[in-house]
């Protein structure tokens, strides 16, 4: 029956795409105050009949019970257009709001619905990510297979002498543009490169869980373990997450490629590549998030104590909206 269920679902998609694909790129082209001089007459005048037909489809997503993205994605589509249409021009936001509220909905929902593949990322990262921490801490040498010598000599002599002074606002934000060019590049290759079949995606999860984990065990080794413990506790709840989500988003749009079940190769990435948008999306804000901790808070001069309790809280909350945002909305199947 799932699979009768998801035939359907898919012809449904097929069939009514076009139109939905027309609405959000009128509204896109709209002013997002909700003003309409970006559009032409006749296309201000094709939006309604548009929202209408819209508004049908899902009645009859909720009525078939069709997936979890699929109405996520139709009830943020109806959200933004109702809120073209009627918002006053006071309340010229709300569009915005509604449109971040879905957003902010829809990046936890897409993660459990890809549950086995965010799993999968997880243990391709963190695995040798222990294993590389554990070979470097009993033979320190092992870190300088996998990591070069000219890096990891440097970062011993700057954790060895802590963060009791601080660091400048200059230097913070200096840092915090090379942290987010940094991450983004590496979770960009991470998703990329899942496209060949998802085997990208896994060679770039495990070296860098690899190279991350022999930097880690090098540096304790040296005994300034508390002190790179310590820096890390504050953001790499986002910044390691958001590897591991953005390699789980890879994984799952190369084995749509890979293993299109009852859709076309082509229908199988496009339902993917939804998901996959949401997830990367998310993705890079937690990277940006990740990037200002690291450069202003982590080597701030607050006590250790403080900065690892506000890292475990940080990395409390991340789990819950994770696990929890969005668990109201009908029809979540995890995938």
């Amino acid at each position: 029956m799932r699979t009768i269920g998801a035939v359907r679902e898919d012809a449904f998609v097929e069939r009514r795409q076009g139109e939905w694909s027309e609405l959000e790129a009128l509204l896109f082209r709209a002013n997002p105050t909700g003003a309409t001089r970006a559009l032409a007459p006749e296309e201000i005048a094709r939006i309604a009949p548009l929202y209408r037909d819209l508004c049908a489809d899902l009645s009859r997503a909720e009525a078939a019970r069709y997936g979890a993205p699929l109405l996520d994605y139709l009830h943020g589509l109806t959200a933004s257009t109702h809120a073209f249409l009627y918002a006053q021009p006071a309340r010229a936001s709300s569009a915005l709001r509604a449109r971040a509220k879905h957003w902010a909905s829809a990046f936890p929902r897409a993660f459990r619905a890809h549950g086995r593949a965010m799993a999968l990322s997880a243990a391709f990262f963190f695995v040798p990510f222990v294993l590389g921490f554990v070979a470097t801490r009993l033979h320190p040498e092992f870190a300088f297979r996998v990591v070069p010598e000219s890096m990891l000599r440097p970062l011993t002599e700057a954790y060895a002498k802590g963060f009791s002074a601080g660091r400048d606002a200059g230097t913070g934000g200096m840092m915090a543009g090379f942290y987010i060019w940094n991450n983004v590049g590496i979770a960009l290759r991470c998703f990329a490169l899942g496209i060949f079949g998802g085997i990208g995606s896994a060679f770039y999860l495990v070296v860098n869980g690899l190279m991350t984990g022999a930097i880690l065990g090098y540096v304790a080794s040296q005994g300034a373990g508390a002190n790179i413990f310590t820096f890390l506790t504050g953001h790499s709840t986002f910044e390691l997450g958001a590897i591991v989500i953005a390699g789980g988003a890879g994984l799952m749009l190369g084995w749509s490629a890979v293993a299109p079940g009852d859709k076309t190769r082509l229908a199988s990435l496009q339902a993917a590549g939804r998901d996959a948008v949401v997830l990367v999306s998310g993705a890079a804000v937690m990277l940006c998030v990740a990037a200002g901790i690291e450069a202003y808070w982590s080597p701030s001069s607050l006590p250790d104590g403080v900065k690892r309790g506000v890292g475990l809280g940080l990395f409390v909350l991340i789990a819950a909206m994770l696990a929890l945002v969005g668990r109201r909305e009908k029809g979540e199947t995890p995938r």
